[in-house]
């Protein structure tokens, strides 16, 4: 099925379906408040990064942040991820053990690679049973937070903090259920959120327009971060060499993304100066061909550009298809969160006291 990209209008033509799936959806969701479906509690917290939505709002650059956080808190992290479009069979694959990756972006999926790199100290592991792959980590490794990427829907492995996205420059997919809209679950299921995180917050109009939708369904405000990406770095591809966002000032740049929000990132390069020629976007998790890559060779040179752009998650998939001449660099974002910080963090830090460790030792 081919989901709504951010901005498109709703396909109304697709309500009776949409009703349809509400309705599978709902009635799931009853299960599991009545008790009929079980949700299996692992011996240590678990925090859930997910979305209402198909589609980029930042999970990962989120996840990356936690990790990054409780890492430096001394705290012992595990990622625990689907591996969507992984080519590994293996029910459970450990892409990371803490101290070295152990497979690459192919058999691992994009995302989970890409939060191995980006959080050496974590554990990193993929299987599309979450509840499994939880007890096979904590079977092998010590930790002390499991980290659950893109798990809202996942309702069977218990949460004890769920931080539910909302893309601010997405407003439009909070219109409808699936396939008329990008809604994976119906608005109101906010509720169940620990916190929801406004994503993209850089426009205050755009902000506003998710408050005025969470007002629909009393949402508490209060319980509110925003969150913005910034330009970090850019680095080659190929030689590994790291430069700072003001190196890309009034360079001729061809875009190449495969990614759940390719306006995004467009919209991060623009800000930092680049001349945009073109722009090459893929579905997201793409498998990059060679004959990809020739026919943007060609794009690049037809248009006089000096350098490919691509995103972080892409970099790792396009590496092994480069030609040492290849001056192909990737953006690296950084999040900073503009609003709710303290409340984000008290949330996660307590979990993890001692008091809390103790009371579900005796659960």
């Amino acid at each position: 099925m081919a989901f709504l990209q951010p901005g498109q209008p709703v396909r109304k033509g697709l309500y009776w379906v949409a009703w349809l799936y509400g309705l599978i959806i709902r009635f799931r969701l009853w299960c599991y408040r009545k008790g009929w479906l079980s949700t299996t509690r692992l011996p240590c917290p678990v925090v859930s990064v997910g979305n209402l939505t198909v589609g980029g709002t930042g999970k990962t650059p989120i996840v990356i942040f936690l990790t990054g956080w409780l890492s430096a808190k001394g705290r012992r992290v595990a990622i625990l991820s689907r591996g969507y479009k992984r080519t590994s069979k293996a029910p459970r694959l450990l892409v990371s053990d803490g101290s070295r990756i152990l497979v690459g972006p192919l058999e691992a999926g994009d995302e989970p690679f890409l939060m191995a790199q980006r959080c050496p100290q974590a554990i990193v592991a993929v299987g599309a049973d979450r509840v499994a792959l939880g007890q096979w980590v904590l079977e092998q490794h010590p930790v002390d937070c499991i980290i659950l990427d893109d798990g809202f829907q996942h309702r069977s492995l218990y949460r004890d903090v769920d931080l539910v996205l909302l893309d601010a420059t997405d407003t439009a997919g909070l219109d409808a259920l699936l396939p008329s809209g990008r809604l994976r679950e119906p608005l109101t299921e906010l509720s169940r959120a620990g916190a929801v995180v406004i994503t993209r917050a850089d426009s205050r109009q755009d902000v506003n327009a998710i408050y005025d939708r969470l007002r629909t369904i009393s949402c508490l405000l209060e319980d509110v971060v925003e969150v913005v990406f910034r330009p970090e770095s850019v680095m080659s591809l190929v030689s590994g060499e790291r430069q700072p966002v003001e190196w890309c000032r009034g360079k001729k740049a061809w875009l190449v993304s495969g990614i759940g929000n390719s306006r995004s990132f467009r919209r991060s390069v623009e800000s930092m100066g680049v001349e945009i020629l073109g722009e090459t976007a893929f579905e997201d998790h793409h498998s990059y061909q060679h004959s990809d890559l020739e026919k943007i060779r060609a794009d690049l040179q037809a248009t006089g550009g000096e350098i490919v752009l691509t995103t972080e998650k892409d970099g790792g998939k396009l590496l092994p298809l480069l030609m040492p001449s290849d001056f192909w660099c990737m953006l690296r974002l950084g999040t900073e969160i503009v609003r709710g910080e303290e409340w984000l963090y008290r949330l996660i830090d307590g979990l993890l006291t001692d008091e809390t460790k103790q009371l579900r030792a005796r659960a």
